[in-house]
């Protein structure tokens, strides 16, 4: 019979049967080793909030506390929430992560030197 996914949909391999876990967009059983599983980090507080609290605050840098929770989704609704895309048959074979794009954080360098100067 032909096959669509060498792991079925799936990473269980050896084990006979997975504990289900729940969906967190429709409620639906999914089992564990097939739900598309993705780890979301956020600040505690918005940007605008985070702006009013440095205003505010007595200390001059505060790292705001993240909140870091685990999305579970069963895999229409992954696919209904772009989280994962549907591939063609050739690039459904591709393993590899997708690249990440992360924001490069630099930090001023001719600012520091011209303060001193003025002083």
């Amino acid at each position: 019979m032909t096959v669509k996914r060498r792991n079925h949909g799936r990473s269980k391999k050896g084990r006979g049967h997975v504990k289900f876990i729940r969906c967190d967009n429709c409620f639906q059983a999914c089992p564990k080793d097939k739900a598309i599983k993705r780890f979301n980090v956020r600040n505690m507080i918005e940007a605008a909030a985070k702006r009013d609290m440095a205003e505010a605050s007595v200390y001059e840098s505060y790292d705001v506390p993240k909140v870091y929770y685990k999305l579970q989704h069963c895999v229409g609704c992954a696919i209904h929430n772009r989280i994962v895309r549907v591939r063609s048959r050739v690039n459904r074979r591709n393993r590899a992560p997708p690249p990440r794009f992360r924001q490069e954080f630099k930090k001023p360098t001719g600012a520091p030197a011209a303060v001193k100067a003025s002083a």
